[in-house]
């Protein structure tokens, strides 16, 4: 990315006037290659008309702060992409590709400032966009279902000769939605369809007569009870509302439900709609994870002007006294540990500007296996001290591919100093390397493992996640930083409890 750049120098009007039919050309592959089977059967003249209007809808938001074109463009993309029998999770994605398209443009031409400026805005579009979108889509989504619901109840009240015959129509109908429906009459469920039994991973004999809070995770358990009794009891009750479902296997996801009283077979009953999000919940996730970051962002560029130069200053006058041959005994001692502490902060603050930062690769041929000795190279002093011994198993078939050789030091670098002060003197560091396969073709794998005190099972969800650390002095920067450019790299990290002692970090890499 560009340089810090001054105010103004940078227009996001001017740019969009001149990347429009790059961007509009850049989506229109994407949805054909990215977005999904439905997307991909659409012909490119449809995708180019809907992209064009949402390109020019997003316009007017980010330069004029008009929110009108994106509603009304919502308002005709929902209906069309319902009716057509779209995802809401592949519509979503489809808006999301802008971003993946914008942000790099914006990257290589926007200085650093006007780059938080403008990614800033750019999320707080795509963040009403999505929402909006999601909404709006479940709303006409679940108008259909009750809709036609209560277009049988009235079929079947007005035809009772025909009775048997609604019934069935009506399960058969229930049967093809993608969405678990259900009914409880007594608290035990009387009624399920395929999609509610493949959501819990039962099969319709294992549903049937069960209580339903059986199928609730037990922290859920009285808050959907209560608002059950409360319901039949025709009290205040939430008819929407987000609770973790239980699956046979022990697993929970967020799941949503829209539930009514009515009469079944002539006894009160609950009858529901239950819809898996967890693909809406990970996407809230995501935009509030990158408004986060675009927040850090900002207040880390403006520390660093503030911090920097004053800490430079410190240090060098530190060096300085170091040197001097009259100070001595502990005052010498105090200097050193002031001059380290010193170095200590430039580094928390580089990481922080490190992360702050868009990531960019600079794919060139590397040589894995000596990327790793190189890192081991740079350590050898520091593993003398620590009386640490390194063990190597590396594999040499491994061949040439393309990569960021720099920002793969940094990964190995990072693991391996947490490996360090993992362990204790006289301990081994292992660090291997392997030729495997997946689906995609080759991938090396790299594994740094210790003989430390492992990783606590109640943290292992944590560790890749910004600022979160066990360490007194750790800034919870260095594992997401090794995740961060891991994912770049089309790969990914993962931590594991090693059988005898220790953790061990794995790195899969893809070899192109």
């Amino acid at each position: 990315m560009g340089n810090s750049s001054s105010a103004g120098s940078f227009s996001l009007k001017s740019f969009h006037h001149r990347y429009r039919s790059h961007i509009i050309d850049a989506w229109v592959e994407k949805l054909k290659n990215e977005a999904g089977e439905q997307y991909a059967a659409r012909p490119r003249v449809e995708l180019r008309g809907t992209i064009s209007q949402a390109f020019d809808a997003n316009y007017h938001f980010l330069i004029d702060g008009k929110i009108g074109p994106i509603n009304r463009f919502i308002d005709q993309i929902t209906k069309m992409r319902l009716e057509a029998g779209f995802l809401l999770s592949d519509v979503q994605k489809a808006f999301e590709l802008y971003r993946t398209i914008v942000f790099p443009l914006l990257a290589a031409e926007a200085g650093i400032d006007d780059f938080l400026v403008a990614s800033t805005r750019i999320n707080q579009c795509l963040a009403y966009t999505i929402h909006r979108f999601s909404d709006h889509f479940q709303g006409m989504h679940e108008k259909e279902i009750l809709a036609h619901n209560i277009h049988l109840k009235h079929e079947v009240a007005a035809r009772t000769k025909a009775l048997r015959e609604s019934e069935l129509k009506y399960k058969i109908l229930v049967e093809e939605i993608n969405d678990g429906y259900f009914v409880i009459q007594d608290q035990v469920i009387v009624f399920a369809n395929r999609a509610f039994c493949s959501m819990h991973a039962y099969t319709l004999q294992q549903v049937l007569g069960r209580k339903f809070y059986l199928f609730l995770a037990p922290q859920n358990r009285k808050k959907v009870i209560d608002i059950y009794n409360r319901s039949l009891e025709k009290q205040p009750a939430p008819s929407t509302f987000e609770y973790m479902r239980l699956t046979k296997k022990g697993e929970i996801f967020p799941t949503e439900i829209t539930a009514k009283v009515v009469t079944y077979e002539g006894k009160p009953a609950n009858i529901g709609i239950c819809r898996d999000i967890s693909e809406r919940v990970k996407m809230e996730e995501k935009v509030r994870e990158t408004e986060r970051m675009a927040y850090i962002g900002q207040i880390t560029a403006s520390l660093s002007h503030e911090i920097r130069n004053p800490l430079s200053a410190v240090k060098m006058n530190l060096q300085i006294l170091e040197k001097n041959k009259e100070i001595k005994g502990n005052d010498q001692r105090r200097i050193h540990i002031s001059t380290r502490e010193v170095i200590r902060l430039e580094r928390i603050l580089n990481q922080l500007l490190d992360f702050a930062k868009p990531l960019q690769i600079k794919l060139s041929p590397i040589d894995i296996n000596q990327t790793l000795n190189s890192c081991i190279e740079t350590l050898e002093v520091k593993l003398k001290e620590e009386q640490l011994s390194v063990v190597l198993a590396l594999d040499k078939s491994i061949p040439l591919f393309q990569a960021d050789g720099a920002r793969l030091e940094q990964t190995f670098f990072n693991l391996l100093l947490n490996a360090m002060e993992a362990s204790s003197p006289d301990g081994n560091i292992w660090v291997s390397s392997v030729l495997t396969g997946s689906k995609s073709g080759p991938v090396a794998e790299i594994a740094i493992e210790d003989e430390g005190n492992g990783i606590e099972e109640k943290y292992e969800d944590e560790l890749f996640k910004p600022f979160f650390s066990t360490k007194t002095k750790g800034t919870g920067l260095g594992l997401p930083n090794v995740d961060r450019i891991v994912r770049a790299h089309g790969g990914r990290v993962h931590a594991e409890r090693r059988n005898s002692k220790g953790a061990a970090f794995r790195v899969h890499l893809p070899i192109r």
